[in-house]
């Protein structure tokens, strides 16, 4: 098969290199600590990810390298541990807030995976694989490396959000109604054209 460039596969390029990008910066952080968190996201992502492909629940009919493997190996190996890093460096110290921090994250996550399924070939969900599986699986997958890299990262080598930001006017309270907003908003036109079909 040969190998032609096009817009799904730069898609998937621009999200690797900007992942590795902006992860760089916190690596530097701690390169053993935040790196080996960094290796176990993605591993362990991708395991999850061949798994669901085997079980039938979603495919890819684009990826980079179709002769190698039929799955976004390299994206996942590079976007969800960048996810996972950036939440465990600067989420809220107190679980209490921490969970609208990843609320507005995994709702960003899932707002992207949900435009890629419609726009693009990147993503095909089979029967009874749905919206709600993969949102569930954010949240889990998520919610666990926060947990991994409580027991990894320690407290000096994390910057976590003041939650005094969190309150009424303040920039990260704006920023997160915005983001829950409009992405609930999104979620239910998305369910209801779905729903017609």
């Amino acid at each position: 098969m040969e190998f032609q460039w096009d817009r799904d596969r730069i898609i998937l390029l621009s999200s690797i290199i900007v992942s590795i990008a902006v992860a760089y910066p916190i690596l530097k952080v701690d390169w053993k600590r935040y790196g080996l968190l960094f290796i176990m996201t993605g591993v362990i992502g991708n395991i999850l990810c061949y798994m669901f492909v085997k079980l039938g629940f979603y495919s890819f009919p684009r990826v980079l390298f179709p002769h190698i493997v039929q799955m976004p190996f390299f994206t996942v190996l590079t976007v969800f541990p960048f996810i996972v890093i950036a939440g465990v460096r600067y989420s809220p110290a107190a679980w209490a807030w921490k969970i609208p921090f990843y609320w507005a994250v995994v709702h960003l996550g899932m707002t992207a995976e949900t435009l890629a399924m419609l726009n693009t070939k990147l993503i095909v969900y089979h029967s009874p694989w749905d919206f709600w599986d993969s949102y569930t699986w954010w949240w889990i997958f998520l919610l666990l490396f926060e947990w991994v890299g409580g027991l990894i990262i320690p407290a000096d080598r994390r910057k976590p959000l003041n939650i005094s930001l969190f309150s009424y006017g303040k920039s990260v309270f704006a920023v997160f109604h915005f983001i829950v907003i409009v992405t609930i908003f999104l979620g239910g036109y998305y369910l209801g054209i779905t729903a017609r079909h």
